[in-house]
């Protein structure tokens, strides 16, 4: 299931990543890899704002949507 089908205060572990080399490598760098967990901060038209390696991240929906959980 994607991640931005996920509700607001749930904590998940990648799965895997999905897209074309560029979006994964920049999922990547953003700490977005196969079995950290992430948390569901906010959502905001669509885009999410993800608890990630102790920081915020705000991702938008079309990436979000790449990352399986």
């Amino acid at each position: 299931m994607p991640l931005s089908a996920m509700e607001i205060g749930t904590k998940h572990r990648i799965k895997g990543v999905t897209g074309n080399d560029a979006a994964r490598k920049r999922l990547e760098a953003l700490g977005f890899v196969e079995g950290m967990e992430v948390e569901i901060v906010n959502k905001v038209a669509g885009n999410l704002i993800v608890g990630v390696l102790g920081s915020r991240v705000a991702v938008c929906g079309a990436l979000a949507a790449r990352i399986m959980v």
